[in-house]
């Protein structure tokens, strides 16, 4: 993403223009946008024109639009961004409060105008600016006649290609169609790589399975890339990291980044350190589970008492349509850091977001015990009893 203007005022009302360079900058617009806010951009409009005999003909029009922001519509795998609203300002084709959908496209210069730019967007900005948020990871997730090849982004897991394969189970004294199939199986997964990783871009390729697909499958890549020579996958064999996964689907990928040898390899990846602050939550929660609190009114009650250490809370909550319950979380993201907390910001795209998702989407590792809450409940229940 490319920051070219910033005017904001004292008060934080004002308009910044921004140019989305890569399909993953189209996700962190959709998180920018907000019902009531107000988007310029270039648009092509069908006008109707009419001539001196009185014919009829529409035209194809481009020109440049301010909406009045309505609904917002984010398609996760194509990665496009279409935005409805009513036009605001004066234009020659487009009548005062008219209709219009205009679909945001990578690089393609917008300006966004906000009545309030709270401090989580202003990250969002910082973030999105900043190259050094891509440092990207692609995985390999197989079981035997099944493969996901998903690129791992700062905020997002992007299914790149699934690949099925049905392979005929050994038979006795026969196990040709079964070495067969396994090799066509092989094959796809190799070109599905090609074709989809960018290894100019990606730094760790992680190949996960369960038992021994995944040695298997990158013993017979690399001895089929000696054959042909195939200098792409040779020169960057060791960005190739093997680990265990339960299965072949995608949600197996959290087990694989999970592991040590990945987190140690990825320690500077946003994606590994979720992962991490998920899994550290989890295991508060089983062993000291008065340090673990999840659900909105927990974690303020625990803020209050200066208790979280480490806040995990889902990008999903900030996209609320109604402004008090969006502020009520922003405010909870701003206490916590300046009491000296981490504040750990999910994205419902990736697999630890979606299963913060399913924890209310906020959560809080604490430094002290805070037993009073569950307690205060205890009693409130009893005297309604």
């Amino acid at each position: 993403m490319k920051l070219v203007r910033k005017d904001l005022e004292k008060d934080n009302a004002g308009q910044v223009t921004l140019i989305p360079e890569e399909p993953e900058d189209m996700w962190h617009t959709y998180n920018l946008l907000q019902v009531g806010d107000s988007l310029r951009a270039s648009t092509i409009r069908k006008v109707q024109t009419e001539s001196a005999t009185g014919s009829v003909g529409s035209n194809r029009i481009r020109t440049t639009l301010t909406l009045c922001v309505e609904a917002i519509d984010f398609d996760s795998q194509a990665c496009q961004l279409r935005v409805k609203g009513t036009n605001i300002q004066e234009n020659e084709y487009v009548k005062m409060g008219a209709y219009h959908t205009i679909e945001l496209e990578p690089n393609r210069q917008f300006t966004l105008a906000k009545k309030q730019w709270d401090s989580v967007v202003l990250e969002r900005i910082e973030q999105a600016c900043d190259p050094a948020w891509s440092a990207d990871v692609a995985a390999v997730v197989m079981q035997e006649g099944l493969a996901h090849i998903c690129l791992v982004t700062p905020s997002m897991t992007l299914t790149r290609a699934k690949v099925e394969v049905n392979i005929p189970r050994k038979r006795k004294g026969n196990c040709s169609q079964h070495d067969r199939a396994l090799e066509r199986f092989y094959e796809q997964v190799v070109q599905a790589i090609q074709r989809h990783i960018n290894f100019e871009v990606v730094k760790c390729v992680l190949v996960a399975s369960p038992g021994f697909v995944r040695e298997q499958f990158c013993d017979y890549m690399f001895q089929q890339a000696v054959k042909t020579d195939n200098k792409l996958l040779l020169e960057n064999r060791s960005k190739f990291l093997q680990v265990h996964s339960s299965s072949g689907h995608k949600y197996a990928l959290k087990e694989a980044l999970c592991d040590p040898a990945v987190t140690s390899r990825l320690s500077d990846t946003k994606a590994a350190g979720e992962v991490k602050a998920l899994d550290d939550f989890y295991k508060m929660l089983q062993h000291e589970p008065d340090r673990a609190f999840y659900g909105l009114k927990h974690v303020e009650k625990a803020n209050e008492a200066m208790a979280i250490d480490t806040l995990l809370i889902s990008d999903e909550l900030f996209r609320h349509q109604d402004v008090a319950t969006r502020a009520r979380y922003v405010k909870l993201v701003d206490s916590v850091r300046e009491n000296m907390g981490t504040v750990r910001i999910f994205s419902s795209l990736h697999v630890s977001g979606e299963q913060l998702g399913q924890l209310t989407g906020v959560a809080a590792i604490l430094r002290f015990p805070v037993a009073e809450l569950s307690d205060q409940e205890d009693e409130s229940s009893s005297e309604e009893d």
